[in-house]
């Protein structure tokens, strides 16, 4: 195959399907956009459904930067039953006879919300010892794993089948929370055990599920020839950041990987309003963020920190 496009740019808000891995769809996006350089923010197990914004071209720089949002969930569940990888898809380690009553279920659930501790999935991308997890899973290998610091922000039972035992839960959460871990505290909490059966993640990196489609609505943009017009630009991730806007020639210097000094920049521009102090002022933080754009043709020259008397390239774009 000849990779053509090698110049587009952009994030494009996919709702992934179940049955893909975060890195299946990117090499769909690839094929559909003929170009090579393509990411992924936020990985979701296969099972998973939901938000997977992809970074295409020069937005993929902007990956190890994108802002740590919280985010939400849909999950849904099974008590009585236990497996080693704490979902549906895993090997049985369990069985048994479930008798909770669903004001019982309410109860524990409650007691997740908040600051807690959870102890990674066997089945996970964590990495002990310079060894992922999943890959010592899979050669049948468990190792210790410290318990790390999540919050859950708001935990609620939607849905409760008695006598199926089944039901659906809404965590909003912290980066680095793991529902599969999260539904098996819960199931221990109750002495039944319970697994995870499906997961919707339905915001993530500040971007809701309404903004985002499917593959197969890509597929049809594509046959379209619209697809590339689909693609947000990169800055739209960044957009919690206060802006500056900077001159022509100002804005050669920080393409160059110069510094600016923070006294000769106009004010920066916090939700769609000029401020009336500049960067210098202690009112701005220091090692804050800041969008940077050519005020010439506002065009997004990339990101940049606050550093005493300067504004410091973060990252071009």
């Amino acid at each position: 195959m000849g990779w053509q496009n090698s110049a587009i740019n952009g994030i494009l808000l996919l709702d992934k399907p179940s049955g893909f891995t975060s890195f299946d769809v990117c090499a769909v996006v690839r094929g559909m956009l003929r170009t090579k350089k393509v990411g992924h923010s936020g990985t979701l197990d296969p099972m998973a459904t939901g938000v997977l914004p992809i970074l295409v071209g020069s937005a993929t720089r902007a990956l190890d930067l994108i802002p740590s949002h919280d985010k939400t969930y849909v999950a849904g569940f099974r008590l009585g039953m236990t497996t080693d990888t704490l979902d549906i898809t895993g090997n049985v380690l369990s069985e048994c006879t479930v008798s909770v009553s669903e004001e019982e279920l309410k109860g524990t659930v409650e007691q997740f919300c908040g600051d807690i501790m959870q102890v990674p999935p066997m089945y996970s991308a964590v990495s002990v010892g310079g060894k992922k997890l999943y890959d010592l899973a899979r050669q049948g290998v468990e190792v210790e794993r410290e318990a790390r610091p999540v919050t859950i922000y708001r935990l609620t039972l939607d849905h409760f089948d008695r006598e199926t035992a089944s039901g659906v839960l809404t965590a909003s959460c912290s980066k680095g929370t793991y529902i599969r871990t999260l539904i098996d505290d819960i199931g221990k909490a109750l002495g039944c055990g319970a697994v995870l059966t499906s997961l919707r993640r339905t915001e993530a990196s500040g971007i809701s599920i309404d903004r985002c489609m499917t593959l197969a609505e890509a597929q049809a943009y594509k046959d379209q020839g619209i697809l590339e017009s689909k693609l947000i630009p990169v800055d739209a991730i960044f957009e919690e950041y206060p802006a500056l806007y900077i001159s022509e020639n100002q804005a050669v210097r920080f393409s160059n990987g110069a510094t600016l000094a923070l006294e000769r920049l106009q004010p920066p521009v916090i939700n769609g309003v000029r401020q009336q102090e500049r960067l210098s002022s202690d009112r701005y933080e220091q090692d804050s963020l800041y969008r940077v754009y050519n005020r010439a043709d506002d065009s997004f020259l990339g990101l940049g920190v606050k550093k005493t008397d300067e504004l410091r390239v973060m990252k071009r774009f």
